[in-house]
């Protein structure tokens, strides 16, 4: 029995034929166009439901197209149900938990693509600390390696103060995750050299284990000149804008 997953992707690949490939990332990026264009997404959603699970296995063989695929697929959810149903925004809590959209036969939620598979099971209420107690095989086999903490710059949960929607594919995924960044990083936070403070995100607070904690949270900021390199500032996390923003895009 092969064990390697490259080796039985391309078994496969080579046993069902190219013909069983199903253009994930590309349908991904259609759908979230779709959603941006008010047009009807039926037909897609049906495909993601309907596409054999081995299809997950031979095309996103890598954390690049994982990211990129679940990214879409995130943002696109998101924007679909809330343009459908902005009541839905009112228990924000159950928008995200509630299983709303099936792939590959398997019902997720949004929180099981954020925290399941992007975050590498991740407990959601544990600011990054703390892993998962019972993971399903699905998300086992379709999590990423390595959680990436640039991927809380590229998801869009409806709110006005996350970040822009943009389309994400495998090819160009790690300039556009840095541009997402960085683009972020100087339109929200603000270093106020009087008083050695720096107001941030509030997102740094929910996942702060992610960035590497408060030393990993300042590195990035220095990093990327928010504060200087020689300056140790204290933190201020700044109130999240819950108001919703449905087109949030980055032309």
């Amino acid at each position: 029995m092969l064990k390697n997953p490259l080796l039985l992707s391309l078994f496969l690949l080579l046993v069902l034929g190219k013909s069983h490939a199903q253009n994930l990332v590309p349908l991904s990026e259609k759908l979230l166009l779709a959603v941006r264009k008010e047009e009807d997404t039926k037909a897609l959603f049906e495909q993601l439901k309907n596409t054999p699970p081995q299809s997950l296995d031979l095309e996103l063989l890598n954390d690049q197209s994982k990211k990129a695929f679940w990214i879409n697929i995130y943002n696109a959810l998101v924007i679909s149900k809330l343009k459908a149903n902005k009541a839905l925004y009112k228990k924000r809590s159950a928008f995200y938990s509630n299983k709303q959209i099936e792939i590959a036969g398997q019902a997720l939620s949004l929180d099981d693509i954020e925290h399941g598979i992007l975050r590498h099971s991740k407990n959601k209420l544990s600011l990054g600390y703390l892993g998962k107690i019972f993971v399903g095989n699905f998300e086992k086999q379709n999590r990423v390696k390595t959680l990436d903490y640039r991927i809380h710059f590229a998801l869009n949960c409806g709110a006005k103060s996350c970040p822009p929607i943009a389309f994400y594919s495998p090819e160009k995924l790690e300039t556009q995750l840095t541009l997402a960044t960085n683009n972020f990083l100087r339109n929200t936070c603000q270093y106020d050299s009087s008083t050695n403070k720096v107001n941030i995100s509030m997102i740094f607070s929910w996942f702060r284990a992610d960035f590497g904690g408060k030393k990993g949270i300042k590195s990035l900021l220095k990093n990327a000149k928010i504060i200087p390199p020689d300056k140790n500032p204290s933190i201020k996390f700044d109130k999240y804008d819950w108001d919703l923003a449905l087109e949030n895009y980055v032309e």
